[in-house]
């Protein structure tokens, strides 16, 4: 009973703003499945009717959104039919939500996932787009191919890794998301932005803040929220929350304003041709 009460709690608490994409009406997981092009959805069995219908609603507004902001088809989600969801199920203790690359698959706890889908969203995207961006898309010998860490590689290592990029054009906006968000304006040292995340794991004892996969989640996830703060057609805690004035932020474990403005206009740059070519291609 408690879950429930807390789930309820969430609904109440992450007040959204934004379209009325239901039209008023409740949805199912069925529907995200079909409007997001995932390939797969599962639900906890210790997720009771109630619960469903309120989550649902709350993650679909969010992909929704998320497309929206993006200014991409909403099917893009799905990553071509490739991104499994889970929902209650399959998660890890004391997570409120995580990418599991084995699987391909998102997965949010029930009553802790609010606010973490974006950040895993880009995770998601990040081990999705490596071998579309790159001609070698292992990051080790041969002789190590089958280490977790080569199979599992994202985008994000490979370009910190020099790896030669497949000539295109979206892969060259998409190089210079990275370019903007780690390197500082002269292209040549790192940005404040990874001095500050490597202080913060020598402060906490920690090998995470630091980790490239995680700087890029943070800062796209935050880019997502600065849109928020700067567009007042769109806010949705529950696809973002506390990358702004939160105890880490202010840390320094996110991009500041301007460098949040600089992620969000190369951000914009890479998804919004990357959307239009999806559009054409599904509609070829």
């Amino acid at each position: 009973m408690a879950s429930h009460h807390s789930l309820l709690n969430h609904q109440r608490y992450f007040e959204r703003i934004g379209p009325d994409y239901r039209n008023g009406a409740s949805v199912s997981f069925l529907d995200i499945k079909d409007t997001f092009g995932l390939r797969h959805i599962r639900v906890g069995k210790w997720v009771n009717k109630q619960e469903s219908a309120l989550a649902a609603n709350l993650i679909f507004d969010s992909m929704a959104d998320l497309a929206n902001i993006l200014r991409v088809p909403p099917e893009l989600i799905g990553l071509r039919g490739s991104l499994r969801f889970a929902f209650g199920s399959g998660g890890q203790k004391g997570v409120q939500a995580h990418y599991s690359p084995a699987y391909k698959e998102l997965a949010l706890a029930k009553n802790a996932g609010a606010g973490a889908l974006a950040h895993e969203f880009w995770h998601a995207f990040d081990h999705y787009i490596a071998d579309k961006m790159f001609i070698d898309d292992s990051l080790l010998s041969p002789d190590d191919y089958m280490s977790t860490a080569n199979r599992f590689a994202c985008a994000t290592d490979h370009w910190l890794a020099d790896k030669t990029i497949v000539n295109h054009p979206l892969n060259q906006q998409l190089s210079k998301l990275f370019e903007v968000t780690f390197l500082s304006a002269n292209g040549h040292e790192p940005h404040d932005y990874v001095r500050r995340s490597i202080a913060l794991d020598k402060l906490q004892n920690s090998q995470y803040f630091a980790k490239p996969t995680e700087m890029m989640a943070r800062a796209f996830e935050a880019s997502i929220e600065m849109y928020s703060e700067t567009h007042a057609d769109i806010a949705n805690p529950y696809l973002v929350n506390s990358t702004i004035n939160s105890p880490l932020s202010k840390h320094g474990a996110y991009p500041d304003a301007k460098h949040g403005a600089e992620i969000y206009q190369a951000l914009m740059a890479y998804f919004e041709p990357l959307g239009i070519a999806f559009d054409k291609q599904t509609n070829a």
